[in-house]
């Protein structure tokens, strides 16, 4: 059964609570691929690494997010926070194929908090 990108958008989220990598990697194609300012990453293996770095540089975050659905396109703005570090700029472009994310852009700044 295709989920629609707003399913698909609704379990990623909730997956990710979890840290479980090989659940999140679930909810992208086998031939997906992600575009990060560090390169391109391709595959459940890609899905697993960049979003494995992004939850140990911000392990516990509080976590703002602003979905806008545009048919199979979802574009998502965002910011996180945790006690030490913050992103005020996170942007993210998710494209859906099948009731699956089959592509993926992620850009955002990493900061440490002042004291």
């Amino acid at each position: 059964m295709t989920r629609t990108p707003q399913e698909v958008f609704a379990d990623h989220g909730q997956r990710l609570g979890t840290a479980d990598l090989d659940h999140i990697a679930g909810n992208y194609t086998e031939d997906a691929v992600l575009l990060t300012p560090d390169g391109a990453f391709l595959g459940h293996d890609g899905v697993r690494r960049v979003i494995g770095r992004l939850l140990a540089d911000l392990p516990d975050a509080d976590w703002q997010l602003d979905p806008q659905f545009a048919g199979g396109v979802l574009f998502l703005q965002w910011t996180a926070a945790t006690a030490t570090r913050r992103v005020t700029d996170g942007t993210d472009t998710f494209v859906f194929r099948d009731g699956l994310i089959s592509a993926q852009t992620v850009r955002y700044t990493l900061t440490d908090r002042k004291a």
